[in-house]
């Protein structure tokens, strides 16, 4: 993400995405009576000609928006924000309509807030930091294999691949069966590869992640050279991926990755409430907690946020806000990995405290 200007006395901030990432923060932080302005193209209705109808014309402008509703499409790597146009050229006749802006990447973009909460400029200017190379992992065993690319808001599923192998006392058809396992695994690793050159870690139980390593070594040396892990773990597929993240062994691959450290601080929820620690759950435990002074660290699942009611939203931002206030540091928290989803069982929000409240 480029900064191109922030004028906080205003609430204006320009900024281009350059990557998916760089979406996924913007669909985050642009929510609902915000204003942005972006280039985008509009259908212009002509007037008739005589009794013969004139087809419309896509015509770009520049226009504003009062957003309404935002929407996420990684698959095509867009942002599609919704609203009504509060600013647009004034021959065409289009305040008060309703359009939506689809931004691509590398797209300028302003965004006019009434205030910006210091967790939305927190997030934006890590989205601005190197985040260093990307993270692809493989997780295979004797019954399927997985690779997934981890992405700042979550695991990002690239292909599984079922084995199909034959028993042990079938040597000769076991051996082929392997071999066709291995090539159908690393196409997949190939094209994820090729879509974001990074950091590759292997994992799996037994012995299934040293031979796939050297399958990979010796039919495709440049990816082989991004090997740089090679983990147990109890299980492919997906299921592995997610061990993984658990387990921590991702994390010699690189440590800042965002999902991992989202990851630990959940985590860490769940250990101190085992533990009836000093922590509280849901959006009426964090509010006593808050009333007492207590949050340390306040943990919100931006789909609980971004999903709320008006009302309830308001409350969480004020909850937000108040932890700010009082020294505690905000986490938002992706609901795209398993950790995420874990904080939305617990009503969406926790809280780490400082000290115990009964």
């Amino acid at each position: 993400m480029k900064i191109v200007s922030y004028d906080a006395r205003h609430g204006t901030m320009k900024l281009v995405p350059d990557d998916v990432d760089d979406l996924w923060v913007l669909y985050n932080v642009i929510r609902p009576e915000d204003t942005v302005y972006a280039r985008t193209t509009r259908t212009i209705k002509r007037e008739e000609e005589g009794s013969r109808p004139v087809e419309g014309k896509r015509v770009s402008m520049t226009v504003g928006l009062r957003v309404d509703k935002i929407s996420f499409q990684s698959e095509n790597d867009r942002l599609r924000i919704g609203g009504y146009i509060t600013e647009a050229p004034e021959k065409y006749g289009l305040l008060g309509s309703h359009h939506t802006i689809n931004l691509d990447l590398n797209r300028m973009l302003t965004i006019v807030k009434q205030e910006w909460p210091k967790y939305d400029l927190e997030r934006v200017k890590r989205a601005t930091q190197d985040r260093g190379p990307a993270i692809i992992v493989v997780a295979l065993d004797d019954d399927e294999g997985a690779v997934a690319l981890l992405r700042q808001h979550g695991v990002s599923a690239q292909g599984e691949v079922r084995a199909r192998l034959p028993g042990k006392l079938e040597s000769d058809k076991r051996e082929g069966a392997v071999n066709q396992y291995y090539a159908a695994l690393l196409k997949v690793l190939e094209d994820a590869w090729t879509k974001a050159r990074g950091l590759i870690a292997i994992v799996g139980p037994g012995f299934w992640k040293e031979t796939f390593a050297r399958y990979v070594r010796d039919r495709r040396p440049e990816i082989g050279e991004g090997v740089s892990t090679i983990a147990m773990v109890s299980s492919g597929g997906i299921a592995g991926v997610e061990e993984a993240l658990r387990s921590g062994v991702l994390s010699k691959v690189a440590e800042r990755s965002r999902v991992i450290a989202e990851t630990e601080l959940v985590d860490k929820v769940m250990a101190r409430l085992g533990q009836q620690g000093n922590v509280s759950y849901g959006l009426e435990g964090v509010g006593k907690a808050m009333s007492f002074g207590a949050v340390d660290e306040l943990l919100v699942v931006d789909r609980f946020l971004r999903e709320a009611r008006d009302e309830e939203r308001r409350h969480i931002e004020d909850l937000m806000r108040e932890a700010e206030r009082m020294g505690g540091k905000v986490s938002l928290i992706s609901g795209e990995h398993e950790a995420g989803r874990k904080l939305m069982g617990l009503g969406g929000i926790a809280a780490l405290l400082r000290f115990r409240v009964e």
